[in-house]
């Protein structure tokens, strides 16, 4: 992989995410769920993003391109189950997939990072890399407002669940492509 494709994927991997989070909180108040349960639930894929990092961080050296490819068909797959969610308790097991689906995803995205770009020279490559999905951030938003208005929230999630496959195969397509040691 190189570092362009490494741009690519976790540019779509921000926009997938940045369209969801803004609405999430609308989605589970229409479950009927209060502000506190929103809480608790953030509060669930946080603190498992936590540990799932100090976890996984042993082996991002050796499989960061496999975890960075999981962690995108994991939240593809949450987004995707979404739409069917009747339960809470659902909400909340969902939530723990997206933390570990989140830690596998940034410890492998600043560790290829790290070994895409060289020591001294990583500052031009990261401004890239962080305009790039400051870009998909902002307009995920914007779209995912319009989407919500013309379809409904069940459709913005398929549709980020898409987006995340999308980021999948982007990176498994361009796997060893590249001189990153982390697979």
């Amino acid at each position: 992989m190189n570092i362009r494709w490494l741009i690519r994927s976790q540019t779509m991997v921000t926009l997938a995410a940045g369209m969801i989070y803004p609405y999430y909180l609308l989605f589970l108040k229409n479950l009927g769920n209060s502000f506190t349960k929103y809480g608790l639930a953030f509060a669930v894929f946080t603190i498992s993003s936590a540990i799932a990092s100090q976890w996984l961080a042993r082996s991002v050296d050796r499989h960061g391109k496999r975890m960075l490819v999981a962690s995108s068909i994991g939240m593809m797959a949450a987004m995707a189950a979404f739409p069917w969610v009747m339960s809470y308790t659902v909400v909340l097991l969902l939530q723990l997939l997206m933390g570990v689906c989140c830690a596998m995803q940034k410890i492998s995205e600043r560790t290829l990072l790290a070994d895409l770009t060289e020591r001294g020279n990583r500052g031009k490559t990261m401004g890239e890399y962080q305009f790039w999905t400051s870009v998909a951030s902002g307009l995920a938003v914007v779209f995912g407002g319009y989407l919500i208005d013309l379809l409904t929230i069940d459709a913005l999630f398929y549709v980020s669940a898409a987006i995340y496959g999308a980021s999948a195969w982007a990176t498994w397509r361009n796997n060893g492509r590249g001189s990153a040691s982390a697979e």
